[in-house]
């Protein structure tokens, strides 16, 4: 395995050295009783069959009777440790890895299918069972196999050269499985990710594939992954099965050999008929670990795969997870300078601004054609894209020194695809904000125009939503979204398309609502709504990644559209809030270097 991409693991594993020793010890008087069975058949034939010895054949069973029982002791206490062991690499290594992945950068995330972090949770399993369950207890044994090879040197001396010849072929037969199935689960495995990405994608978008009925489409691409899966399978499996049954027909020629030859000894009388009896019982103890090693050899290739992979994962540069020092809240005053950020190196740059300043207390709409950047530029103001060059300033200070979860509070954000959990409705505001009281999630709610919806359902806010919040409206889980982005009261509020989802009414309370939060908020939302865009002071013009037009809303959608908007009409307010039309929204000011 890559040094470099295992040396995560040895942390995690030296505080279990001694847990390991106490296994190998165990193991060590396990095999040592082992030797109790085949020694007392051996003293049954030589000594008391032909002497008729019942007080000897009393004293050897009673013998190896406390012997096997102390063995079931022994055993189960190996197991007891071996179970302690699978629980602390499961801890570690699952909290290691459940950091890991909250702590990378967005594009990190979005650079892999949803599968593949769905496999790396499978292969902590895969590392755990490896390293705790029966591959754990071969490898433990496996080095006693010497002294049972010692045994029969002693007791039946003559047969040493057919142990020595099988156990030879036995260690080649080994080697050789060990190379071919490496290769074959490799190729296996990713054949099946590929697999499952297609069924993860399906299955996200369930609801498209039953609409649009595009299972005729996606049949062909199904059989076409399932049918390489199917053959890697088989060629895996045919691979392993033909090593097994070598090490099976091995196994049955070394006992065939070993009572002919055993035989021929004893007619000379060179061997005893208990030693050759005892010898046969050992030669399963000794060719049994190596046989197994051969059928292991996919789980050892799937263990080396998964901590390679999981390596390369924690290898990964991740966001900051402490801040040097805690700053108050800041006013929302967003400056970008000299930005320029592309997916990939290939790509033209999706976002390139000079200098954009966007002062607090006031609403700022993004307008732009589609692709034009306006998502992207509100995950680059929010830090989940780091631009290739230049710096997001957030009250002055740059917002890379912040941890996310400082971000996070700061800046509200409503993505344009809402994305609830299968909770509570509860739950869902409240991530916004953990341990936050009932009374924030009521104003959070009342603010963002849900409150009254949710009163009246039975259960109130304790209602389960279902799986992405399948069981309310897209309107409603638009509602929830904005709850949970005001939850903490931050000082930023990003929105795209907040208003995509909502009816005519519910778009004019919602104008309300950014109208009254943006008096104290700075708000910046992506909208070509002819409702909100009224009362946006200032309006940002986006095309192809930069800044075509930036200023008062008045002024640069007249002289982009040759049309003033008119005023409002005022909204039917909602519960707990003013009749009276919003006030000019002083304070945002917004300069363009380069981008007019």
């Amino acid at each position: 395995m890559n040094t470099d991409k295992t040396d995560w693991l040895k942390p995690i594993l030296e505080p279990l050295r001694p847990m390991m020793r106490e296994l190998l010890t165990a193991s060590l008087f396990i095999n040592l009783m082992a030797l109790a069975v085949p020694i007392f058949v051996m003293q049954v034939y030589d000594r008391v069959i032909g002497h008729n010895g019942m007080a000897t054949l009393k004293g050897l069973a009673i013998g190896v009777g406390c012997l096997l029982a102390f063995d079931w002791i022994i055993r189960t206490s190996r197991g007891r440790i071996m179970q302690t062991a699978a629980l602390r690499i499961d801890v570690e290594i699952g909290t290691k890895l459940f950091d890991k992945v909250m702590h990378l950068p967005l594009r990190a995330l979005e650079s892999r299918p949803a599968s593949f972090w769905q496999t790396l949770f499978r292969d902590v399993d895969t590392i755990r069972n490896t390293v705790s369950g029966a591959t754990a207890t071969l490898l433990a044994d496996l080095p006693y196999v010497l002294i049972f090879l010692g045994v029969i040197f002693v007791i039946g001396k003559p047969l040493a050269v057919v142990f020595l010849v099988m156990f030879a072929a036995f260690l080649v037969l080994a080697w050789k499985s060990g190379g071919a199935m490496a290769e074959s689960s490799g190729k296996e495995r990713n054949v099946q990710s590929a697999r499952d990405a297609l069924v993860a994608e399906i299955i996200a978008g369930r609801a498209t594939v039953k609409a649009v009925a595009l299972d005729r489409a996606i049949r062909p691409l199904w059989e076409e992954k399932q049918a390489g899966t199917i053959e890697q399978s088989i060629q895996r499996g045919a691979a392993n099965d033909a090593y097994v049954n070598v090490g099976q027909m091995l196994t049955q020629l070394g006992s065939a050999a070993l009572t002919t030859v055993g035989a021929i000894y004893i007619m000379d009388h060179e061997l005893s008929m208990g030693a050759l009896v005892a010898c046969n019982m050992l030669s399963s103890r000794l060719y049994g670990p190596i046989n197994q090693l051969v059928g292991a050899w996919k789980t050892f290739a799937s263990f080396r795969q998964s901590v390679e992979r999981l390596g390369e994962v924690f290898a990964e540069g991740e966001e900051r997870r402490e801040s040097a020092i805690k700053r108050e809240r800041p006013t929302g005053l967003i400056t970008l300078e000299d930005i320029s950020f592309a997916y990939d190196q290939k790509s033209q740059a999706a976002s390139a601004i000079d200098r954009l300043e966007i002062r607090p207390n006031g609403m700022t709409a993004i307008l732009g054609k589609n692709g034009s950047g306006k998502t992207t530029l509100l995950k680059i103001i929010l830090g989940l894209y780091h631009p290739a060059k230049g710096r997001v300033l957030l009250d002055g200070s740059d917002i890379a020194q912040f941890t996310r979860a400082e971000l996070a509070g700061w800046m509200g954000y409503v993505p344009q695809e809402c994305v609830l959990f299968n909770a509570s409705i509860r739950d869902n505001i409240a991530y916004g904000a953990p341990g936050c009281d009932d009374e924030a999630i009521l104003e959070a709610a009342k603010v963002a125009g849900v409150h009254q919806y949710i009163v009246d359902l039975p259960d109130g806010y304790g209602t389960p939503i279902g799986e992405a919040g399948s069981r309310l409206s897209a309107g409603q889980r638009q509602r929830i979204a904005i709850a949970r982005a005001l939850i903490g009261d931050p000082p930023v509020l990003l929105l795209d398309e907040p208003s995509a989802s909502l009816d005519r009414q519910a778009e004019e309370d919602l104008r309300a609502t950014l109208a009254d939060l943006a008096k104290t908020h700075t708000v910046i939302v992506v909208t070509h709504s002819p409702v909100l865009l009224p009362i946006c002071r200032d309006v940002v013009v986006l095309d192809k990644g930069t800044v075509a037009a930036a200023g008062p809303a008045a002024e640069t959608l007249q002289r982009l559209f040759g049309v003033r908007p008119q005023p409002p009409q005022p909204p039917v307010p909602p519960q707990g809030f003013s009749s009276q039309p919003s006030q000019p929204l002083g304070g945002v000011r917004i300069g363009v270097g380069g981008g007019q």
